[in-house]
């Protein structure tokens, strides 16, 4: 019996087939973090590739990326960029982070992305006392922090700075307002804050595929 979840996955392997080239490297980098017992919460191959597009279309020089894991969006990113261009990515797992190092080196990119390992709250201040503004910002990181994640995004940000920011649909507990995961009561604030910021435009897309049932916020920095 065909069931939905069935369904997506095949529709997805479908669209990869026809329009994601084989990529040794993101391949490689999805093995390397099961091997090491990463969860294999990574974005998928055509979400991956949808941050490409988007990192590609912006013209993103820098990218700040909260939430590493094993590197593999982080890779997604630094494709998109040009010669000059770097990807800061934020991990608090030291051993996460040692795996993404090697993914990261693997794929050829170790000039492009710089990873720095402690807790995001910590070290967003930091990027900021450096004077680091970015033009993309995806945060895919603990949800009870991602109201924090976006008043740092914006403090980080450049005018007209894309930020996107993933697992928002909580397989659709986003809109029980009785809810007590601190994860959706994260997420319902993050979209609090989004809709009283006006310095934001934004939007959310409900996704379907190899990762079940979730979404993403995509805004606009004015």
């Amino acid at each position: 019996m065909m069931t939905e979840l069935n369904v997506w996955h095949n529709v997805d392997g479908y669209f990869m087939d026809k329009l994601l080239p084989e990529n040794s490297y993101l391949n490689a980098a999805l093995q390397a973090n099961k091997a090491a017992g990463i969860p294999e919460i990574d974005v998928s191959p055509t979400q991956g590739k949808l941050l490409y597009l988007l990192a590609k279309m912006k013209r993103a020089v820098n990218i700040l990326e909260i939430g590493t894991l094993g590197g593999y969006s982080s890779i997604c990113l630094a494709q998109a960029l040009s010669k000059e261009g770097k990807v800061v990515t934020l991990e608090i797992n030291e051993e996460y982070a040692s795996v993404a190092r090697q993914n990261i080196r693997n794929a050829g990119f170790e000039e492009k992305i710089e990873v720095i390992v402690g807790n995001a709250l910590d070290t967003l201040p930091y990027l900021k006392r450096n004077g680091q503004l970015f033009d993309f910002i995806f945060i895919d990181a603990d949800k009870p922090n991602n109201p924090e994640y976006l008043k740092w995004a914006l403090k980080l940000a450049n005018s007209g700075a894309i930020i996107m920011a993933d697992n928002v649909v909580r397989n659709g507990a986003v809109t029980d307002v009785d809810s007590v995961d601190e994860r959706v009561k994260g997420v319902q604030q993050f979209l609090d804050l989004l809709k009283e910021e006006p310095r934001i435009e934004a939007t959310a897309i409900q996704t379907v595929g190899v990762k079940g049932y979730d979404g993403f916020v995509l805004a606009i920095v004015n």
